[in-house]
């Protein structure tokens, strides 16, 4: 079975060694977003009663924000998904920890093209 592991990175400055360990630990592919959390955009612009619940790109790019890089991979086993939790927090230390990220695996119940990829990463 495919597991879906999803990693929201609070240190965007730990994301490459974060990447590099995974490719190492067998991952076929790594989406990387760039996002935020609601808590962190409150902070970022004041405690506002008129913030959109769907603020518009522009809004969101004048104003300062801390990011998060959140990161996200299918897998081909438990196994892996559970040696991925183990590298990253070699990494970030212990996710359950405050302020370092938030990690979970989800089973992928079906998956279209995803062999596609794994053979394209295997030819090189």
């Amino acid at each position: 079975m495919n597991y879906m592991v999803m990693l929201v990175l609070d240190d965007i400055n730990s994301c490459p060694a974060v990447l590099e360990a995974w490719e190492k630990a067998g991952t076929h592919g790594i989406t990387i977003i760039e996002s935020t959390g609601l808590g962190r955009m409150r902070r970022a612009v004041g405690m506002r009663n008129d913030l959109p619940l769907m603020p518009s790109l522009r809004y969101l790019l004048q104003s300062r924000e801390e990011r998060h890089r959140t990161l996200i991979s299918v897998v081909e086993s438990e196994e892996v998904a559970d040696n991925l939790i183990k590298i990253t927090e070699v990494i970030t230390g212990n996710l359950s920890a405050p302020n370092k990220g938030v990690l979970f695996v989800l089973p992928v119940l079906k998956a279209v093209g995803i062999a596609n990829h794994r053979k394209e990463d295997a030819e090189g």
